[in-house]
């Protein structure tokens, strides 16, 4: 882009900025919620809150196999 272009263009620069950050927000958060180790951990919390009677069966197996297709999906 040429300095005309980067002229004419340059009020879209805020707009340009704010849809970079969205994009690192949602990349981050992507990253956070199908990390294998947090992924296991909320395993081993279903499964702790099974045991305790927190949850049903039902439940814990609902939990389970989201978490499982969050894991290797």
């Amino acid at each position: 882009m040429g300095l005309v272009g980067g002229l004419l263009t340059l009020p879209l620069a805020p707009a340009r900025g704010l849809a970079w950050v969205l994009e690192q927000v949602v990349a981050e958060a992507d990253a956070e919620l199908n990390d294998p180790r947090r992924i296991r951990a909320e395993l081993a919390d279903a499964a702790a809150a099974l045991d305790r009677g927190e949850i049903d069966e039902p439940t814990y197996d609902e939990l389970e196999q989201e978490l499982l297709v969050r894991l290797h999906g």
